[in-house]
């Protein structure tokens, strides 16, 4: 097994991940991807306890040497949203700094761009192009876990540098 990126996608409600590792064909395979919910009822401070236990348990358990995020974005209409995720984002950057693990950051639209050659896809697009690229059956569900998925498997590429279509083999 080579490289383990783990590629987390942060909220509040809802925060997908995925751990990804190179294969001995040059490809990713996944080792884990799932999602991490919260109840929206409770005050944030638990949330993000809860948040922080979480991740730290996935990244204890699969020791990835990156751990990839999306970065923080800020749509004016509602900063709040923006805000609320930048908590979130700080609780995966302190388990990941906790643990000595590399951190690396991405913008959705690189993202976005690199898995459907467009900066702006829809969840569904990029539901699509994940279960594509990595050969899956289904399609990956809920979109937070193919938002997970996509953010790992930018990293991996970056780190192989290899184009999105040797990431598939």
């Amino acid at each position: 097994m080579g490289t383990v990126v783990c590629g987390i996608d942060p909220g509040l409600g809802t925060t997908g991940y995925a751990v990804l590792a190179d294969d001995a064909r040059g490809g990713v395979s996944v080792l884990d991807a799932g999602v991490c919910r919260f109840d929206d009822t409770l005050p944030l401070a638990l949330r993000l306890a809860a948040l922080e236990r979480d991740i730290t348990a996935i990244l204890r358990e699969h020791r990835p040497a990156i751990l990839a995020v999306e970065q923080l974005y800020s749509h004016y209409v509602h900063p709040r949203t923006a805000i609320l995720m930048g908590h979130a984002r700080g609780v995966i950057l302190l388990a990941a700094g906790r643990l000595e693990i590399e951190v690396r950051s991405y913008a959705a639209t690189r993202i976005k761009r690199y898995l459907t050659g467009n900066g702006r896809a829809t969840k569904g697009q990029m539901q699509l192009s994940v279960q594509r690229a990595l050969g899956l059956r289904e399609l990956p569900e809920p979109p937070d876990v193919a938002d997970a998925l996509a953010i790992a498997m930018c990293c991996a590429a970056e780190i192989s540098h290899a184009p999105r279509e040797m990431l598939a083999r």
